[in-house]
């Protein structure tokens, strides 16, 4: 499945009110609970939908960080590591893919709430050797789109599954059991890709927002059988999370996906939630949806908990 090249800071039809979504989740409309402190502060948004400190600090005393090498056949991959400082044999892992921004500030923050909740986390960062400039508070997204260009399926595929087998022989707090993946835009439509091409890596999948047509560059049209034929070939139970106004990706394409998910009788928790857009989790900018995130977390947590154990 190809990257998403989509614009995110532009792939929203109405302009979201960030506030109203603070109220929407306090009455009790949406149906996920409150699992703990990141969620509850998702949730609140409070100073969140621009830069702001991080929810998890690199110093948290919980947790362990570094900035490691993954091995990845001939060359290696920068990668951003963390995981709590009682992690052991047992300890669940999760691999972040990386938005088209690369392994910025708020993806290593992502990273670091995994730890905290419990889980050994990795980013590898696919611009490794590319020269990419950093996107810490990066706006434009120009800058990005010719190294995002160069992720060619199979070597990303390959660097993932590196990334994996890292996790599970070298890493400070080696994963002795199955390893989850999830991804952010770009990184959601590499996420949904490795539910096929790397299915004996990962043991689940979560997509954030990803790309879900195969094979076309737009969303014109109803979707045709042929872009939704990769569902057959899942390997993994896959979970995902879209926003009904996103203008890069449809809302009834991922419905057709969850269709047919549903047809095979595979494993899914495909959600469209109805007041958000596009990188409604980011949230360092302004696309960013309280309630969405909090609930998508919360979602994602359980869904790792019950398929990575």
């Amino acid at each position: 499945m190809p990257p998403d090249l989509t614009d995110p800071t532009g792939a929203t039809s109405l302009t979201l009110g960030r506030r109203s979504f603070v109220g929407l989740w306090a009455t009790g409309t949406t149906a996920a609970a409150l699992g703990g402190s990141i969620a509850t502060a998702l949730a609140q948004g409070t100073g969140l939908g621009q830069p702001h400190p991080p929810l998890v600090a690199e110093d948290d005393p919980s947790i362990g960080i570094a900035r490691l090498q993954i091995p990845a056949g001939a060359r290696s991959l920068d990668a951003y590591f963390a995981a709590p400082k009682s992690a052991g044999p047992a300890t669940p892992a999760v691999v972040v893919v990386q938005a088209i921004w690369g392994v910025d500030a708020q993806l290593r923050d992502v990273v670091r709430r995994f730890a905290k909740e419990g889980y050994i986390a990795i980013a590898p960062d696919l611009y490794s050797g590319l020269g990419a400039p950093s996107g810490d508070g990066a706006t434009d997204v120009e800058r990005f789109r010719a190294f995002a260009a160069q992720l060619a399926d199979d070597r990303v595929d390959a660097d993932l599954a590196a990334t994996a087998a890292f996790l599970r022989t070298s890493a400070p707090a080696r994963a002795m059991g199955k390893i989850g993946v999830t991804g952010f835009c770009m990184g959601g439509g590499i996420v949904l890709r490795q539910a096929v091409d790397n299915a004996a890596s990962f043991g689940a999948a979560m997509v954030f927002y990803g790309k879900v047509r195969y094979g076309t560059t737009d969303n014109k049209g109803a979707i045709t059988p042929i872009a939704l034929d990769y569902a057959s070939d899942i390997g993994m139970p896959l979970a995902g999370s879209w926003g009904e106004r996103d203008t890069s990706i449809a809302a009834a394409d991922v419905r057709a996906l969850d269709g047919k998910l549903t047809a095979l009788g595979k494993p899914h928790d495909l959600r469209v939630y109805d007041l958000a857009g596009h990188a409604f989790f980011d949230d360092t900018r302004p696309s960013y949806v309280p309630a969405a995130a909090a609930d998508s977390w919360t979602r994602t947590l359980g869904w790792f908990a019950r398929n990575l154990a």
